[in-house]
C-alpha cells in the first residue's frame, strides 16, 4: 500500500492518522513479515489490523545460476502461473528486472512471454515480491521494469510500485535508479512521463512502421513515428534519460540502412540507443547478429550524433530469455496434472 492507501486505512479503522506513517516505515524502512512486529502501535490496533490484512513475502521456487553471476529467479504468483526476476551483478552494480504481468498481450515474434499469451495483472505487492523477497535485496543498485509483461499495461499497480519505491515513506530510491520498458501504449506512455520522474526505455527494434509492425503488433495501434512525436514534446535532456531497445537480428536490421534511418528518425530528441544480442526461443525463425555487424551499426549511430551502446549479453546459459523459465515450469505443473 502506498502512504495515501495507508491514512484511508488507518481513518476507517478509527486510528490516528499518525499511525500510517508508522505502519510504513515498519513496511518499507524495517520491512517487517508480520504486524505483531509493529511494536510501536498498539495492541488493539496490531489485533485490528490482523483481522483483514497481512504482511509478508513468498520467496522465490525456483532459481538458476549462470557462470557470469547472473541468477534467473522463478516465483509463484498463483497455484498454477510463474513470474521471472532476474538478478544481474556487474562491478559496482547490482540490477533486478522485474516483472509486472503473467504472460504478455504484446506478442513480439521474438519475445517467449508473449507466446503464453495473457494471463494475469500482477499486483503491487507481487511486484514488490519480486524485491523484497530477493536474497540478494539489500545489494541492489538499480530496478528495469523489463521483465515479463508490459508495464504500462497494468499502469495503475506499476505506479503504486513507483512510488513505494521513491517516496521518502517508502524505499526512498532516486527515481535515476529504476527504468521502465515499454513497447509504446499512447495512453500509458503520455500518463507515465507526466507522473513519474524514472527513466523511459522504448522498443523499437526496426526504424520502418511495416517491418516494425510483423515484429510488433502493437505498432498497428500506437505507430512509433507517433510515438515519437510525442516524445519530443517532452525534456529528456536534464535528469531523465530516454533510450531506445533495438534488438539486432541479422539479414532482417542490421544494415547500415537501418542505420541511416534510426538516425533519420530520432533527429530533434535527446536519447540514446541500446543494441542487444538476440537470445533465439523456440519456434522462432530469428537469429541474432554477429558483434561485428553490431560494433558497425553503433559506430555509425554514434558517429551521427545518437549515442549508442551494446548491452552486455547476460546469462546465456541460463534460460536467458524473458518467459523461458516460467514457460517450462508452467508446461512441467500441467504435464504433472495429465
Amino acid at each position: 500500500m502506498t502512504l495515501a492507501e495507508l491514512q484511508l486505512l488507518v481513518k476507517d479503522m478509527g486510528m490516528p492518522l499518525f499511525t500510517a506513517k508508522q505502519i510504513a516505515s515498519w513496511l518499507y524502512d524495517k520491512k517487517v513479515d508480520s504486524i505483531d512486529d509493529m511494536t510501536n502501535l498498539s495492541l488493539k490496533f496490531r489485533t485490528m489490523l490482523k483481522e483483514d490484512y497481512e504482511v509478508g513475502g513468498t520467496s522465490p521456487v525456483e532459481a538458476m545460476r549462470s557462470v557470469d553471476g547472473t541468477i534467473k529467479y522463478l516465483y509463484q504468483v498463483s497455484e498454477k502461473h510463474f513470474v521471472e526476476a532476474v538478478y544481474i551483478p556487474d562491478e559496482d552494480r547490482a540490477t533486478l528486472c522485474v516483472s509486472s504481468q503473467v504472460g504478455c498481450k504484446m506478442n513480439c515474434k521474438f519475445c517467449m512471454t508473449g507466446k503464453q499469451g495473457f494471463s494475469a495483472n500482477l499486483t503491487a505487492n507481487q511486484i514488490l515480491n519480486q524485491i523484497n523477497s530477493l536474497p540478494e535485496r539489500d545489494k541492489l543498485t538499480n530496478i528495469v521494469f523489463m521483465g515479463m509483461g508490459e508495464p504500462l499495461d497494468n499502469l495503475d499497480e506499476v505506479l503504486k510500485v513507483l512510488d513505494i519505491l521513491t517516496a521518502s515513506y517508502g524505499y526512498g530510491w532516486s527515481p535515476k535508479r529504476i527504468t521502465l520498458s515499454t513497447v509504446g501504449l499512447r495512453k500509458g506512455l503520455q500518463h507515465f512521463i507526466e507522473t513519474s520522474d524514472c527513466h523511459l526505455a522504448i522498443s523499437l527494434h526496426s526504424p520502418f512502421t511495416t517491418q516494425r509492425t510483423s515484429l510488433m503488433p502493437a505498432e498497428k495501434a500506437f505507430s512509433m513515428l507517433e510515438m515519437i512525436e510525442l516524445l519530443k514534446k517532452y525534456d529528456f535532456s536534464k535528469q531523465r534519460r530516454l533510450s531506445f531497445e533495438y534488438i539486432v537480428f541479422k539479414n532482417v536490421n542490421d544494415s547500415l540502412m537501418y542505420a541511416k534511418e534510426l538516425v533519420k528518425i530520432l533527429r530533434g530528441l535527446d536519447c540514446r540507443v541500446n543494441l542487444i544480442r538476440f537470445h533465439a526461443i523456440p519456434g522462432v525463425d530469428l537469429e541474432g547478429a554477429d558483434m561485428e555487424t553490431m560494433t558497425q551499426f553503433r559506430d555509425y549511430l554514434t558517429s551521427h550524433g545518437v549515442f549508442t551502446t551494446i548491452r552486455s549479453s547476460r546469462g546465456e546459459d541460463i534460460f536467458a530469455a524473458c518467459g523461458m523459465l516460467s514457460t517450462a515450469k508452467q508446461q512441467n505443473e500441467n504435464n504433472d496434472e495429465v
